[in-house]
């Protein structure tokens, strides 16, 4: 669980981190278009016109994308924590990602089982970390190492604790 969740809590890191270097090139390409995209925000926030243009030079002078992206990103609400949503998904993925070694321990002949099951495990969860990454907008292969290293780790502590207790032959 504590694998998991480095990995779902890195990955947000890393989709915000493109999110913010996304804004860094639009702001370099469309420096104007930016500015005034950043004061209408302001001014739908309630400030006057003037007072938000005002607002968005300040900020982007001082702190080129920093405040600026947060706010033209909307940083904070968009990666708000949804404890219900990510209850719903968390139990979803369990119960998908299950259904693998499921499948192949229902085909794989019985002598090498153990390590049948844990490669293609290995190899689901880099599928799953590089679509992760990508759906996020981050670096593939990146997310499908996180994800193949902590998942396999995960798997290795748990046979070594199977191991000493007895349960794993």
């Amino acid at each position: 669980m504590a694998a998991s969740e480095y990995v779902s809590v890195h990955s947000q890191a890393d989709t915000e981190a493109a999110e913010l270097a996304l804004e860094r090139t639009k702001l370099k390409q469309d420096n104007k278009g930016e500015r005034q995209a950043l004061t209408a925000i302001y001014v739908a926030r309630g400030l006057e016109p003037l007072l938000a243009s005002q607002v968005a030079q300040q900020l982007i002078a001082y702190d080129e994308l920093g405040a600026y992206a947060r706010d033209e990103l909307g940083i904070s609400e968009k990666f708000r924590a949804r404890p219900l949503q990510a209850s719903l998904s968390a139990a979803c993925s369990f119960a998908v990602g299950a259904m693998m070694p499921l499948m192949v321990t229902a085909i794989a002949p019985e002598a090498r089982l153990i390590p049948i099951v844990s490669l293609s495990s290995l190899a689901v969860l880099a599928l799953m970390g590089g679509l992760a990454a990508r759906a996020g907008g981050a670096r593939v292969m990146m997310g499908a190492i996180r994800v193949t290293f902590w998942g396999g780790l995960a798997m290795a502590m748990t046979a070594g604790i199977g191991w000493l207790v007895g349960a794993i032959a």
